[in-house]
């Protein structure tokens, strides 16, 4: 029996002179191989996920940080209008003030639902990566027992 690099770069006319341990040894080396290569693809799947999840909690931040920034130009026009034009009628006045307590009220509202749908998506996408992760587990396990009962069977 040769060392692991004889028998991974073995000629294929010497395929045929190895003994079945040989074979079973160059088996599990394939199952070995084929669940780092599937390891690999679930770690970075999961890097991507997270680093997708790190982009949309910053955008969400810079939407709301825009929306209040936005809200309180306005707000601040509106008074400086209210202040210049004394003359402006009460009931205008009152209606001005209400239109701004909508509009931060409405903003607000947008707002925490824009959060808590993202929230709920992140949540969403951190659920199905761990379905998948544990299914890959899973099947990597079954694929290892049955090389190995093989093995012994045979």
């Amino acid at each position: 029996m040769g060392s692991l690099l004889h028998i991974l770069f073995m000629a294929p006319q010497d395929l045929d002179c190895r003994s079945g341990e040989q074979v079973i040894q160059l088996e599990v080396i394939e199952v070995v191989a084929v669940v780092l290569v599937v390891v690999v693809v679930v770690v970075v799947v999961v890097v991507v996920v997270i680093f997708v999840d790190v982009i949309l909690d910053i955008v969400v931040v810079v939407v709301v940080f825009v929306v209040v920034v936005v809200v309180v130009v306005v707000v601040v026009v509106v008074v400086v209008v209210e202040v210049v034009v004394v003359e402006v009628v009460v009931v205008v006045i009152v209606v001005v003030v209400v239109i701004e307590i909508v509009v931060v009220v409405v903003v607000v509202v947008v707002v925490v639902v824009v959060v808590v749908v993202v929230v709920i998506v992140e949540a969403v996408v951190v659920v199905s990566v761990v379905k998948v992760i544990v299914v890959v587990v899973i099947v990597e396990v079954v694929v290892v027992v049955v090389v190995v009962v093989t093995e012994v069977v045979v």
